[in-house]
């Protein structure tokens, strides 16, 4: 790719951090003792120390980088209600009533996180704007329908089913083979909101600190000892909410999660008019390959924000952006004059029953598993966990009342991600080969027909 694709300000960054970004706080020595440590500062982290300090615990959140630096300032900032529950084959083989519980609790999350906004008067950007699903092949259309038909039922969230000639009142592209609507779906400002819970939880009395990180935990007397490289602090109880960033301070952790890289690139604001052809009613935007693709347009409704986990054995950020910015001409030809400001990843947390969870060991709680799906999800188990840890709730959630498996040997290791990757390219590949080679190629899509845009616009 020309260097004239990118912006002469180019950052290997996430956009979100130009608004938002990581904060330093290491000056403060870490406290001797405390009723709770965090690791990790995250949605889930925060929102648990948020709870716990209003709670009257004394509660310190460690990271091993900056706070506010890992995937949760990193991520699309998309927001729904769990969705990826419902439609997976995760709660196959459970029994009914712990899908009912699941079910009911991947709704909560979400109305949790809209409630935790507007509570705590949270400067997130929240957009309740809807998402579009989009078909990659004819054949997709109807798992969509079905996926449709499913997320009604269980979840009775608004549903529009769109023909490929629909899909232009909400994405102004051919790329697509229909799709549906989710109207109750929005997004956020992942590093406006991250920032937000560090300034809410500091009010409540947590204390937040940066670069120390954890070297390990061990039980000492009713407590815990968990050292740092920046000193050991004894506490009475301990939450990892390391998510897809766990190393080997914790092992047991670190058996049960697979870290998988996202990545993003964000392009200079758009010249005017052109996002109303592009995305009509500012959805947020999916599509149903294995190597999803998220996109959307930034909170202020000037960028788009692509995003997909490319099959890629090279981490170096202009490659990437190509990979990317590939895709995109895919779906919009007309972005090729407009330029790349920004390109980034994050890791995603996998699990082996695509299931996040809230689970103790040893005396030691853990809240991870975002799965790709974090936002609203991880804020509210890092909620959950606090309750769980302070007795204040006897209702353990259904992510905090089923086994945390470990995955299979060797799978959460970089070679193995890579072969998954491929494994999942090559079911893209078969299910459309003309598409994954034309985009391997670098050709642009076809932009739609001017009666089409008149139709999107309309």
């Amino acid at each position: 790719m020309s260097e004239t694709a990118f912006h002469p300000g180019f950052l290997a960054q996430p956009y979100w951090w130009d608004a938002a970004p990581p904060e330093t706080a290491r000056d403060e020595p870490l406290p001797a003792r405390c009723d709770l440590v965090i690791i990790g500062s995250g949605f889930a982290g925060l929102s648990a120390a948020l709870e716990a300090a209003r709670g009257g615990a004394s509660v310190a959140v460690l990271d091993a980088g900056p706070l506010g630096g890992g995937a949760s300032s990193r991520s699309g900032g998309m927001v729904s209600s769990g969705q990826k529950l419902v439609l997976s084959a995760a709660l196959k083989g459970l029994p009914v009533e712990k899908q009912v519980a699941a079910l009911e609790d991947s709704k909560a999350t979400f109305e949790f996180l809209k409630d935790l906004i507007a509570r705590e008067k949270l400067d997130a950007d929240l957009q309740l704007c809807g998402r579009f699903f989009g078909a990659f092949t004819p054949k997709h259309l109807d798992t969509l329908k079905k996926n449709a038909a499913t997320l009604h039922e269980r979840t009775g969230v608004t549903i529009r089913i769109l023909s490929r000639e629909e899909q232009h009142e909400e994405v102004g592209s051919d790329y697509f083979h229909g799709g549906f609507v989710v109207e109750e779906y929005g997004g956020v400002h992942p590093a406006k909101l991250n920032r937000a819970l560090r300034d809410a939880a500091r009010g409540a009395g947590a204390r937040l600190f940066s670069h120390a990180r954890v070297l390990g935990t061990h039980r000492e007397g009713d407590g815990h000892a968990v050292r740092t490289e920046r000193g050991d602090i004894r506490a009475q109880h301990v939450l990892y909410a390391t998510n897809g960033y766990t190393d080997r301070a914790s092992p047991w952790l670190h058996q049960r999660l697979v870290p998988v890289m996202s990545y993003q690139i964000a392009t200079e604001p758009l010249p005017p008019g052109m996002m109303d052809r592009l995305i009509p009613r500012r959805r947020m935007v999916t599509d149903s390959r294995k190597e999803l693709t998220y996109t959307r347009p930034s909170p202020d409704g000037t960028r788009i924000l692509f995003g997909c986990r490319p099959r890629a054995l090279q981490t170096e950020p202009k490659y990437l952006a190509h990979a990317l910015r590939a895709r995109m001409l895919r779906f919009w030809p007309e972005l090729a004059a407009v330029r790349i400001t920004h390109a980034w990843g994050g890791y995603v947390a996998m699990t082996a029953d695509r299931i996040a969870h809230v689970a103790e060991k040893d005396g030691v709680m853990h809240a991870v598993g975002c799965n790709g799906n974090g936002v609203a999800l991880m804020s509210f188990l890092g909620w959950h966990a606090a309750q769980l840890i302070l007795g204040r709730t006897n209702r353990r959630a259904f992510f905090a009342d089923i086994p945390f498996p470990a995955v299979p040997p060797l799978t959460n290791t970089a070679a193995f991600v890579q072969m998954a990757s491929a494994a999942y390219h090559l079911r893209d590949f078969t299910a459309n080969p003309a598409e994954v080679v034309a985009e391997r190629l670098g050709r642009p899509g076809r932009p739609i027909t001017t009666t089409s845009r008149k139709e999107a616009q309309g």
